[in-house]
């Protein structure tokens, strides 16, 4: 397991906004938790200096390509990116220093997973560059794929089935728990058992994570097969889990077991 760090956008500024209360509305604003004063590239150079490579940079809304462009080109491979990606700006994401796309709502729209929209995609930017975000909440006794800014619910179950045939698409899944995400109250411990038991990829697990139990929890819960990030409830983001603990946590992940 390891821990992907994230940029997340709003306005060309680094922000923490509890997602689900992100909207189209001009009028109405979103939940905001943090607002940094700092550059978006100012956390991409923190986390290339501290080795944390494959976290991710969402733009949640227009006005944030700048910012973003900014990020990738401080950690050159380091960062995938995300919001608003369709096959005619995908590759100028990955040109410009992206290991890899993020794409949710262009794939998920009208209730459905749009199959002919994601064999382009991968047909555009190939599948090891490929991230799917099954971003998600609890529908019954379901998990459904949220899209939309998640503000709609596509329809699509996560299942055994339907990890199998997306992961033969794509390099790695991101899911948020959209119940929990920002919330700063614990993890969705029943969709992180869910992830681990059946997705053939690697998955990383972002929501609700606000102490280092929390991640403890993920990993155990998550079998060790899950990657996880944190947003708001790290310190850099105005949280109080210290960023450089879960840095050295990363770095205990990386030492090779001794023999016994």
């Amino acid at each position: 397991m390891r821990f992907r760090p994230c940029i997340d956008l709003h306005h060309g500024k680094v922000k923490q906004i509890v997602g689900s209360t992100l909207t189209d509305s001009n009028t109405e604003m979103p939940v905001t938790n943090f607002e940094s004063d700092e550059p978006a590239s100012f956390f991409a150079n923190r986390y290339r200096k501290d080795n944390l490579p494959g976290g991710h940079v969402i733009m949640l809304g227009p006005g944030n390509e700048r910012a973003a462009i900014e990020a990738l080109r401080a950690f050159p491979g380091g960062l995938q990116v995300g919001g608003g990606i369709t096959p005619d700006n995908a590759c100028s994401f990955l040109d410009k220093g992206a290991s890899h796309v993020i794409v949710t709502s262009f794939v998920f729209s009208n209730g459905a997973l749009q199959r002919e929209r994601l064999g382009l995609l991968e047909k555009t930017v190939g599948k090891k560059r490929l991230v799917l975000d099954l971003s998600c909440r609890k529908t019954g006794d379901r998990y459904t794929v949220a899209c939309d800014r998640w503000q709609r619910e596509s329809g699509v179950a996560v299942t055994d089935t339907m990890m199998t045939e997306l992961a033969g698409h794509c390099d790695e899944f991101l899911v948020h728990a959209v119940d929990v995400e920002g919330r700063r109250k614990g993890i969705d411990a029943g969709l992180v058992r869910l992830l681990a038991a059946i997705s053939p990829i690697k998955v990383t697990y972002a929501g609700g994570i606000q102490s280092m139990e929390n991640l403890e929890e993920v990993r155990t819960a998550g079998r060790d097969r899950l990657d996880a990030t944190i947003g708001s409830a790290l310190d850099i983001f105005g949280g109080t889990l210290k960023y450089e603990a879960v840095v050295d946590w990363q770095r205990k992940q990386e030492r090779p077991a001794r023999a016994p």
